[in-house]
């Protein structure tokens, strides 16, 4: 199979490499200088972490195993700071390396911690997952939860690279796979609209990693991601849009005590976004009807629980696009075309609830 390549541009540039046996290309990211990696993996998932080591090793690099928690127990301010322990028993200096094999999660924690040890060291994500690959793994952002919100502790620190192995998605539980699918269906409604034809042509080839499309799913969703933190790595302006429907989604993660899939939690809060704009008079009620059509297509919920709005509400507060006491919502003004909505009043937030409350 082909490789592609998905330039990201920006003050730190790096490659986005995507195709099956890519791990050859790892060596040549870390360089000569290194002497040390961590590798970074879900402490349940050691075989995945087993074919990544062997190619560091074989290369002539002393590497240094560090399993974690999975998923979002593993983005906690006590595991961050175990690996920074682990980095300094292990002697890791400026010049060495990290290396976040695993989900989206992982790759968080992977690259915050090389964000913050030593004030950075070189990073390379190998994301494992379809979430990872589309989303979490690349542009740089890093990051850890709190009781308080999700993603509210974190640092922008672009990696040397991502290395995208399709391989591994065969081995992607179904319901992981399809959680992942979310984001790619955002990309679609916030920049590429032929994501949302190809899905729409084929929604049971697109809950497959052997579907027909897939591939070019996932390097369009890349490509998207790649064209705008290229343009606004620290999300002063455009990288905005990549938060749409995650204002919810991240209230919906804290409710349900990061249980919920973080695709799933992304996609109400995308069918909320979209009625948002709808009853604040951006778009008719065809591009709503569209989006819950695609989105159950697939096997993504579009509803969640009625009573739980008062707690939803309360952790918005802490959304991370806000300005002082200043509310936004990304929303759409029709595909591919995105604004801000800032500050709302509660009866709308409230009655677009009641759109998608069951």
């Amino acid at each position: 199979m082909t490789v592609t390549r998905i330039d990201v541009g920006g003050e730190s540039p790096y490659e986005v490499v995507v195709g099956t046996g890519v791990l050859g290309e790892l060596p040549g990211l870390l360089g000569p200088r290194v002497r040390t990696v961590a590798v970074v993996h879900p402490e349940t998932l050691p075989e995945i972490a087993r074919p990544v080591c062997g190619a560091i090793e074989a290369a002539g690099y002393e590497v240094v195993r560090l399993p974690v928690p999975d998923a979002e127990q593993a983005k906690t301010a006590e595991v961050a700071a175990g690996l920074w322990s682990a980095f300094g028993r292990h002697g890791m200096t400026r010049s060495d390396a990290v290396v976040g094999v695993g989900g989206g999660a992982t790759t968080d924690l992977a690259g915050f911690a090389a964000a913050t040890w030593l004030r950075g060291v070189k990073v390379v994500q190998v994301p494992t997952t379809l979430l990872g690959m589309v989303d979490a793994a690349v542009g740089g952002k890093t990051g850890i939860n709190t009781p308080e919100g999700k993603n509210l502790v974190g640092s922008f620190h672009p990696p040397a690279g991502v290395l995208c192995d399709l391989a591994t998605l065969m081995s992607v539980p179904r319901d992981d796979y399809v959680g992942g699918l979310a984001e790619i269906i955002k990309g679609g409604f916030i920049a590429d609209p032929e994501i949302l034809r190809l899905i729409e042509e084929d929604p049971q080839g697109a809950r497959h990693p052997e579907g027909r499309h897939t591939r070019e799913l996932i390097e369009r969703k890349i490509s998207v991601k790649a064209g705008v933190v290229g343009a606004d790595l620290r999300e002063s302006g455009l990288r905005e849009i990549l938060n749409y429907g995650h204002t919810l989604a991240h209230a919906i993660e804290r409710v349900e005590d990061y249980r919920m899939r973080h695709g799933e939690a992304v996609a109400i809060g995308m069918v909320y976004a979209a009625e948002l704009s709808r009853l604040d008079g951006r778009i008719g009620i065809d591009l709503v009807d569209r989006t819950r059509a695609i989105l159950t297509s697939v096997g993504l919920p579009t509803a969640y629980r009625r009573d739980a709005w008062p707690a939803l509400r309360d952790h918005m507060r802490l959304d991370k696009k806000s300005r002082g006491a200043t509310l936004r919502f990304i929303v759409l003004d029709g595909v591919a075309q995105v604004s801000t909505l800032e500050d709302p009043p509660e009866a709308l937030l409230e009655a677009a609830y009641g759109e998608i409350a069951r």
